[in-house]
């Protein structure tokens, strides 16, 4: 398995599975309802480099050359800057704007998504994404990593425990409650 920084050639492979970890959050983050559309919308986001689901914020595991999972990361610092772009590019689009809540603290580097393509899950592709972005974290500066869980989503929970990451808060996104969990590194 390699892990590496996404390119922008990876989009058309990025963008279902960001939808398939996000649900109707990516009708949100896109302004769209349409499922092709959405699509469509967040391979234009990735290809950007100033919002949440840029390439610049999105690693890659591969197996064989294929895509086998993905994740999306950044700090928390950056939070307000990254979402405050992609507020504005939904209002330059004509979208209905809502407030794009902020994720994680400033001192956290947020894992916002993660997911793995569905003929490679069960391979140990989320650990290895998740063993990854702990040393990144720390070539970044940061000491905390954190990342947002669907209460529903208990396997996806006990995998994030088993990685040592704990329940720090709830956490509302788009009128949702979330658990926030946290790890040292």
């Amino acid at each position: 398995m390699n892990i590496r920084h996404a390119q922008i050639a990876d989009a058309p492979y990025i963008a279902p599975l960001i939808v398939d970890a996000i649900g109707d959050i990516a009708n949100r983050l896109t302004g769209e309802t349409e499922p092709q559309t959405v699509l469509n919308e967040l391979q234009a986001l990735f290809k950007r480099k100033d919002n949440r689901h840029s390439y610049l914020n999105t690693y890659v595991a591969e197996i064989d050359g294929n895509l086998a999972g993905m994740m999306v990361v950044y700090g928390g610092d950056q939070a307000q800057e990254l979402d405050h772009n992609l507020e504005k590019w939904l209002a330059d689009k004509g979208a209905e704007i809502q407030t794009i809540e902020v994720e994680a603290r400033p001192d956290e580097f947020y894992i916002d998504t993660i997911c793995t393509s569905p003929k490679f899950r069960g391979k140990g592709i989320g650990t290895a994404l998740l063993e990854y972005v702990d040393t990144l974290a720390k070539e970044k500066g940061y000491s905390k990593l954190s990342l947002s869980v669907e209460k529903e989503k208990e396997r996806a929970r006990k995998l994030y425990e088993k990685m040592g990451y704990v329940y720090a808060e709830p956490w509302i996104i788009i009128g949702e409650e979330f658990d926030h969990m946290v790890k040292k590194v």
